[in-house]
């Protein structure tokens, strides 16, 4: 059955999106045309080539400027005043309750105006966003204006974070299928609607792809090195990170730690540093293409990552698949796959104590257990984990929409998971 699929993200290509890069990539080789849409451009700060390409092919709403966005407004509010009307009521009652506030939300009625143009002109038959967030809103109310159906991927912690002031109950009752990345992204989603919406909610993991997966095994380098890959925020932990370093320098250690990534406690993390003068054992990269990510993964004996709060980072996933361990905590999807003395360490967030614990016990092991761990992390991710299984799982949820609304194109999406037959179609489903 051939479907067009078009994919919407506040921000896309971005950096920190390869994960949705990757799984554009792997649903186009398996035979669905993808649209690529963002609300607003990040070029600028975009280093990997593979992301440059990707902005070649995305459009972008706000690109059409002002007056572009008011002459689809009014365009779409003349030519269909009933549905138009509908929208408007949905955009305020959501943002009554929001963070934003009602005008963001009529704003986000604009940009579905010209999403929905576009989406007509292509024949889009479904309408896939990632981020349960804003871009969730504009494909729901473009759904509203009569645009196609709408799923979303939820990754979290920001969903869970502001359930209601997201409107995520009524996301997933709107939506035509939800997807979580971990089980545990599942069950808080189960926590917010009602019981006959749970069918819809499927395990759709972030994939890596073949370059990872097939990469040769690489012995673990003579020269002890952390590495620690992520946005520099409070989130993830890195401050607690340096301090744990110190910690263990000051007991005689000698090792270096590596943090790649960027953002906004990075003076913070300066700081620390310098504070603690360990300019000679720890470096802050800044963003790293996907090539420059390997390699300092490669040169790491373990990459660590005590993050407070998380979906599942994909991080994770490529360290492991490269035959590094992991040391993370016990949050979120984390668990589901870091398994301590199989792949990794876990450590309860927010403990340095544990952390110097854990880091040290890795510092002391032998090249040969480090190995271990590691190739069986490459097992995990090999199984859990493949960009292209991953896409495959999402492609029989695309294409099983779109037959179900070319045969039932009177029943709306916050009512169909009432029919059973619709409800044994998504139970066939991985």
């Amino acid at each position: 059955m051939s479907i067009t699929v078009a994919y919407l993200v506040n921000q896309y290509p971005k950096v920190s999106h390869s994960f949705i890069r990757r799984e554009i990539l792997a649903l186009e080789a398996d035979g669905i045309p993808v649209l690529r849409f963002s609300v607003r451009s990040c070029a600028t700060e975009l280093v990997d080539e593979a992301d440059r390409q990707e902005l070649d092919k995305t459009r972008f709403i706000l690109g059409v400027g002002l007056f572009g966005v008011l002459l689809s407004f009014c365009r779409v509010a003349i030519s269909r005043p009933s549905q138009f009307w509908q929208s408007f009521r949905l955009a305020w009652k959501l943002g009554r309750r929001s963070e934003q506030g009602i005008l963001y939300h009529l704003i986000y009625l604009a940009e579905a105006c010209v999403l929905l143009e576009w989406l007509n002109q292509a024949d889009v038959a479904h309408l896939h966003a990632h981020f349960g967030t804003n871009s969730t809103t504009v494909a729901l109310l473009c759904r509203s204006l009569g645009g196609p159906p709408y799923s979303f991927t939820v990754h979290g912690p920001e969903e869970f974070d502001k359930v209601q002031a997201i409107g995520l109950p009524e996301k997933i009752k709107r939506a035509d299928f939800v997807v979580a990345i971990s089980s545990f992204g599942k069950s808080q989603l189960y926590r917010w609607c009602s019981l006959d919406q749970w069918p819809k909610i499927h395990v759709v993991h972030c994939g890596v792809d073949q370059v990872y997966l097939d990469h040769p095994f690489t012995p673990m380098p003579t020269e002890p090195q952390f590495v620690c890959i992520g946005r520099l925020c409070e989130d993830k932990g890195q401050l607690l990170l340096v301090q744990a370093a110190q910690q263990l320098i000051q007991e005689g250690f000698r090792f270096r730690l590596v943090l790649v990534g960027d953002g906004t406690i990075r003076p913070e993390i300066e700081a620390l540093i310098a504070a603690h003068h360990l300019q000679p054992y720890i470096e802050i990269t800044g963003w790293a293409s996907n090539v420059e990510v390997r390699r300092h993964l490669l040169n790491a004996w373990v990459m660590v990552l005590p993050s407070f709060a998380e979906g599942l980072p994909v991080a994770i996933m490529e360290a492991l698949a490269l035959g590094r361990p992991v040391i993370s905590t016990t949050i979120a999807g984390i668990p589901e796959l870091v398994k301590p003395g199989v792949c990794g360490w876990l450590t309860p967030p927010s403990s340095v104590e544990d952390l110097v614990s854990t880091m040290r016990q890795a510092l002391q092991a032998s090249p040969e257990h480090l190995e271990h761990l590691g190739r069986q992390g490459a097992a995990r991710v090999a199984q859990q984990h493949n960009v292209a299984i991953e896409a495959g799982k999402l492609a029989i949820l695309f294409r099983a929409s779109s037959e179900r609304h070319q045969n039932q194109p009177a029943v709306t999406a916050s009512h169909s998971y009432r029919d059973l037959s619709v409800t044994n179609a998504y139970s066939k489903a991985p």
